[in-house]
């Protein structure tokens, strides 16, 4: 079966515009023909008898006809108006010959009528078929000059009588012979001309079309760019605004074309009404600029702008279209970025120097566990060497905590078993010195066995600190860990949650909590999570938080899920992301 495509509906369309528009020259003159054929018929005639069933017959094809038109876009009634069209013109070309075989027969004033038939034909049926309407008329004609030469001498209608009429009456023979002449050269010409119109009305029909798509997909193409687009014309008015603009400026289109860009955007963005105005009244471009918008919340926007001019075919200066983009998320990354490179040739720097602090510290460690033995320091001094004591141990963890910070290397990927490796996690927690009796900790997962592509050593370190920071935030309260485990074959990919029933973190903090040396406890060196974050960073891994205020804290780890054709380079991983979600 013929599936019917868009081009078959184009053509479609555009044969029904060319049947309507024909159609509309051919109602009025249709009706023109009826009312002289009736006004003969009535007024000159005076109804003959011979003509009441063509008259009748033409008269009901006429108004099924006119009612076919007037029904036709309801109801699809086209083959229904042709076959009208077909007997109104048989009708017609009878009653034609009945008015000039009444009128005079070869000397009638009304054989003219058979033209205004041949010239509606060529409106319908083009050139062939108006030259057989020409060529049935002519048999028409033909055939009531023969009749009524017939009855004029009393003879009957026999093809001897035909013959004596073209031997012996020169007038009418010359007669029929003109009249048929130029039945036939009207037919030629207005079918000719019918054709040539046609065809004129198709081309032009195939370009409106044509031209109409362009502008369609153009329009198509511009209002759905991300990047915002403006047009104002040499006036400074605004002539085309599309939906990112709408977005990113704050206005509706509808609100601002034909409005100077002066008076819309001088109130809030007079740097970028300067910058169009600009273009507009002295052709200045601008390939490329940063300014800055305000909103309408009171916020402010960075736009990067590029202003272009608009040239007419005299080079003349048509207007100016710019196109905008709003920076905010490109200015976040980059400034991230560069936040991502101070901090690795920061931690390069500190990893350096802690390893060569670390050197001594040793020494002054291992001095002073000495002198502890020596049983005659008391008072002030025992306390002060016990007070040494403790901080060498915390410096020491502080630098042990940096250098695990620093030195996280290219992560080697192989295969591991989660659920197993979450119970180690576990385990090792609860001899941690964060863990109390009254915490509870455990694993909730569908399944037994679950299976990631990762790096074990690392992720069982991302594990460790999130669930240590876990239980320092529960502090002495009572509490509960939970590792949550969600595999979902359909994405590939697994998803793990550590969450507490801790106080939560404060909406002021929330920004700060990956950052190196942040810290809210109080023995607490604030790289815990930073180490996290730099791990899933190595791995690639998503990494987000959600927290509420009073409810607790659960950190997300999305994992790829294990396939021999996971086990792929570095590269193809997607990048680590994280997202702090809070919840008041």
């Amino acid at each position: 079966m013929r599936k019917c495509g868009a081009g078959d509906g184009a053509a479609f369309t555009m044969e029904q515009q060319e049947r309507r528009r024909r159609l509309g020259w051919f109602l009025p003159l249709r009706l023109i023909s009826y009312v002289i054929m009736t006004a003969v018929v009535g007024f000159w005639l005076r109804f003959p008898s011979f003509l009441h069933l063509p008259l009748i017959a033409y008269s009901v094809c006429t108004l099924g006809f006119v009612l076919t038109i007037a029904l036709e876009r309801r109801f699809s009634l086209a083959a229904l108006s042709r076959i009208l069209i077909g007997c109104q013109f048989l009708a017609e070309i009878v009653l034609e010959g009945g008015i000039i075989y009444a009128t005079g027969n070869i000397n009638s004033p009304f054989s003219a009528l058979f033209l205004l038939t041949i010239v509606s034909a060529a409106l319908v049926y083009r050139l062939v078929g108006t030259l057989l309407t020409a060529s049935l008329v002519s048999l028409v004609y033909t055939f009531i000059i023969w009749a009524g030469f017939a009855v004029a001498n009393n003879s009957a209608l026999t093809l001897q009588t035909l013959q004596t009429i073209f031997m012996t009456q020169d007038l009418v023979f010359y007669s029929i012979f003109v009249h048929i002449l130029i039945f036939f050269l009207v037919a030629f010409i207005s079918g000719y001309l019918a054709e040539r119109l046609s065809a004129q009305a198709r081309t032009l029909a195939d370009t409106s079309m044509a031209l109409r798509q362009a502008r369609l997909e153009t329009d198509d193409i511009l209002r759905h760019l991300n990047s915002g687009l403006l047009t104002i014309d040499s006036g400074g008015h605004i002539i085309y605004f599309n939906r990112a603009a709408e977005r990113i400026l704050g206005y509706r289109e509808h609100e601002v074309r034909g409005l100077s860009c002066e008076q819309v955007f001088a109130g809030r963005m007079p740097e970028f009404a300067e910058c169009l105005m600009d273009g507009a009244r002295h052709g200045i471009e601008a390939p490329r600029k940063e300014i800055v918008i305000a909103t309408a919340d009171g916020g402010t926007i960075p736009l990067g702008v590029s202003i272009s001019k608009l040239i007419d075919e005299e080079n003349g200066l048509r207007g100016v279209i710019a196109i905008f983009t709003d920076l905010t998320d490109a200015k976040a990354m980059e400034e991230k970025m560069r936040s991502a490179d101070r901090l690795a040739a920061v931690g390069e720097l500190s990893a350096s120097i802690a390893h060569e602090i670390r050197n001594p510290l040793a020494a002054i460690s291992g001095s002073v566990e000495l002198l502890s033995r020596d049983r005659s320091l008391s008072g002030e001094n025992a306390r002060l060497l016990e007070l040494i004591m403790k901080e060498s141990a915390r410096l020491n963890r502080i630098l042990t905590d940096f250098l695990a910070y620093a030195r996280i290397g290219r992560p080697t990927y192989s295969k591991i078993e989660l659920c197993h490796l979450v119970n180690d996690v576990i385990e090792i927690v609860r001899h941690h010195q964060s863990y109390h009796d009254s915490i509870s900790i455990r694993l909730e997962t569908d399944a037994a066995i679950v299976y990631a592509v990762g790096d074990e050593d690392l992720i069982k370190q991302v594990l460790v600190n999130l669930a240590i920071n876990a239980c320092e935030a529960l502090e002495a309260r009572p509490g509960s860990v939970c590792f949550k485990i969600a595999d979902d074959p359909a994405s590939g990919q697994i998803e793990l949650q550590v969450c507490d029933t801790g106080p939560g973190i404060p909406e002021r903090m929330r920004a700060r909590v990956f950052q190196p040396f942040f810290s809210t406890k109080k023995h607490g060196t604030g790289l815990g999570l930073a180490i996290v974050h730099r791990i899933c960073n190595a791995l690639k891994l998503n990494l987000s938080l959600d927290t509420q205020v009073g409810k607790g804290t659960c950190f997300q780890i999305v994992f790829q899920r294990y396939a021999a054709e996971r086990l792929a380079p570095q590269e193809s991983y997607p990048p680590v992301r994280h997202h702090i979600i809070s919840r008041v």
